[in-house]
């Protein structure tokens, strides 16, 4: 079992790996990384996902009439999460102390943040957006060039004869 919140990991937490995912292939990919690399340097490991229902804002006055919709989508994007976590973690025998972050946010800025002293920041090369063609998505893109610790893409596994390489 493990801890869920709806804060990002605090200060003061055990500096670990962080793993951004929103449930995509290439955040389980990252978050199967992730497991392996905090279970390797014995240290946590902070799975964060960021919601971002309104990324152009609200206007005034209209936080209030989409609460319910907000708790949904964290509510969905937990229950997300939480299923690829199962599945990552009966991959690894020994996985790392591990506590779940869904978090309210655009998710370059919350990871950003999540990103401060810790040990290294893991993400896929692309989430659930974006155009299939490109290399890196906009998120990985922004975290290699501004997260305050180090970032490791992981890309999509390269598939030979039907099963993954």
């Amino acid at each position: 079992m493990y801890l869920v919140s709806r804060e990002l990991p605090a200060p003061g937490a055990a500096p670990g790996v962080v793993v951004g995912v929103d449930g995509s292939d290439g955040s389980l990919w990252a978050l199967d990384r992730a497991v392996a690399e905090a279970s390797a340097h014995a240290i946590p490991l902070y799975v964060v996902a960021a919601v971002n229902p309104a990324p152009t804002g609200y206007t005034p006055g209209m936080v209030d009439l989409v609460q319910e919709s907000i708790e949904r989508l964290l509510a969905g994007m937990s229950e997300v999460v939480t299923r690829g976590i199962e599945t990552v973690l009966a991959r690894h025998p020994d996985p790392p102390r591990l506590s779940l972050h869904i978090v309210l946010g655009n998710p370059v800025e919350v990871l950003i943040q999540a990103s401060g002293p810790h040990h290294t920041l893991v993400v896929g090369t692309r989430g659930n957006g974006g155009f299939a063609r490109l290399l890196l998505g906009s998120v990985s893109t922004a975290l290699v060039h501004h997260a305050t610790c180090p970032v490791l893409v992981v890309p999509a596994p390269e598939y030979q004869g039907g099963a993954p390489r």
